[in-house]
């Protein structure tokens, strides 16, 4: 069997198993998701902004940002819960590469090189709760901003549990125009301290 032909079948079932790996990562994630209404919210909360955002009255505007409040509070409480049965699960299947590359079994081999999800979705879900009580009193504007942000970090988590970290930021970037730079530079101070504390960048 030539040279050839030997990587073109080790390059294959790298690709295989990693692909398995996904898959169950996916699963995963699906089946705690699935208990709550967490994208429900955000789609509402990501189509209300942009709305109040492209609504030129400025008193029909100020309407419109006081409607989100009980979404906001929703999410955070949603999040929370997910959270809390995500950490259920053991460390074994947290954990997510911070490695450039994807490689198979990364999280079983090299445990020093990951991060532990469930740590991970604990900040988001402060981060969400910090943002709809709104403690520093942040204009309705600035809050949605940071809300965006905060809901655009999280969304890269998943990603990069699931996937790695290279397709998380494509994804981010190709969905919605923002670089996980800036996103990441745009939530609450608390937020960004603490996920790079926990993913090491």
């Amino acid at each position: 069997m030539d040279s050839f032909l030997l990587a073109f079948l080790a390059g294959m079932a790298v690709y295989m198993l990693i692909a398995s790996e996904q898959r169950k990562r996916i699963a995963l994630l699906g089946v705690h998701l699935h208990q709550f209404n967490i994208e429900r919210l955000m789609e509402t909360l990501a189509d209300g902004y942009l709305r109040a955002l492209g609504e030129s009255d400025q008193a029909r505007r100020d309407q419109i940002w006081g409607l989100f409040d009980s979404s906001e509070a929703q999410l955070g409480d949603q999040f929370a819960s997910f959270a809390k049965s995500f950490a259920k699960l053991d460390e074994s299947h947290t954990r997510v590469s911070k490695l450039a590359l994807t490689l198979p079994l990364a999280t079983r081999l090299l445990p020093a090189f990951c991060f532990d999800a469930r740590k991970a979705f604990v900040i988001h879900s402060e981060g969400f709760t910090r943002v709809a009580t709104n403690a520093k009193g942040l204009s309705a504007r600035d809050k949605a901003f940071t809300m965006m942000a905060e809901l655009l970090l999280m969304q890269h988590t998943c990603h990069w549990f699931c996937k790695s970290r290279a397709v998380a930021s494509a994804r981010l970037l190709a969905r919605h125009q923002t670089p996980y730079e800036k996103v990441l530079a745009s939530v609450s101070p608390e937020t960004r301290q603490a996920y790079l504390e926990l993913t090491g960048q």
